[in-house]
């Protein structure tokens, strides 16, 4: 297990990593999920992302960090997972995906839950 890069922050823990995964991989079930960097940044850009997850891994890390910015900017939580790998599993794919974007959808099931996360992200923004 690499250290992860100190520019991934606010980082997720074991116990909130594996929450925000299983969501991850809900939403993608649900169609609510665009996976990769630039997909990500038109969510945010289009002001439909309810929370950005990123790899802490990803190399180099530069490649993300636009995002963070652009989340501030928007006021949309954001949040690194340690791996990319896991990250691409949860979303479904077989490629490891370093940034994916949970997209709002009022009717759907996951509200609940996904307000739990952006609480969750939000405290460690503090």
């Amino acid at each position: 297990m690499t250290t992860p890069n100190p520019k991934a922050f606010p980082l997720a823990d074991a116990t909130l990593t594996t929450t925000i995964l299983d969501l991850v991989q809900q939403a993608s079930h649900y169609k609510q999920l665009k996976k990769g960097a630039n997909e990500a940044t038109k969510t945010l850009n289009r002001g439909i992302s309810e929370f950005i997850v990123m790899a802490a891994d990803a190399e180099p890390i530069e490649i993300l960090l636009h995002l963070p910015l652009l989340c501030e900017d928007k006021n949309v939580p954001y949040v690194f997972v340690p791996s990319k790998v896991a990250l691409g599993r949860a979303c479904g794919v077989s490629r490891s995906v370093i940034a994916a974007s949970v997209t709002t959808n009022a009717a759907s099931d996951l509200v609940p839950q996904i307000n739990t996360i952006k609480q969750n992200i939000e405290k460690l923004l503090i």
